[in-house]
């Protein structure tokens, strides 16, 4: 699944990233609104990890839906 689909259905993507990352909230993902960089920046947030860090997490999440 690229970026643009989980984009697209962000809405029923939320809950598999919130099994993914258990501590965003519904705001944080309301605010992210599909767009990655936001997720990443979210991420770098609530669980202290570099840039790098977040992207590649991201990018894993993605592999694997």
């Amino acid at each position: 699944m690229n970026w643009d689909t989980i984009k697209g259905n962000w809405s029923q993507m939320t809950g598999k990233v919130k099994e993914e990352w258990g501590d965003l909230t519904d705001d944080d993902l309301t605010e992210a609104a599909g767009e990655r960089d936001q997720l990443v920046g979210k991420i770098q947030a609530r669980y202290g990890v570099a840039k790098d860090e977040a992207e590649r997490q991201v990018d894993g999440f993605v592999a694997k839906h």
